[in-house]
């Protein structure tokens, strides 16, 4: 496994402290993987939203009107959160 050193301030540290000591995770570094792998999740799911974004656009074809798709929209990203 690599090792990265990061600088943080005082209270970034007591907060990472704080959630190490009182959540599920055994040091430091578990939750800061933790959020590291939430991330990279977060990231991946507006990726493939866009991609499906792009792909509608691209197809030029639809049967729902803007107000359907914003709403569908707004809901699935209610979801990723």
């Amino acid at each position: 496994m690599a090792t990265m050193n990061i600088s943080l301030s005082e209270a970034m540290k007591s907060w990472v402290d704080e959630r190490s000591r009182t959540q599920r995770y055994g040091n430091a570094g578990d939750y800061v993987c933790d959020l590291i792998r939430r991330d990279q999740e977060r990231v991946a799911k507006m990726a493939h939203m866009q991609s499906m974004i792009d792909e509608a656009l691209a197809s030029k074809e639809g049967q729902r009107t803007p107000e359907e798709i914003e709403s569908a929209a707004l809901t699935r990203l209610a979801e990723l959160k």
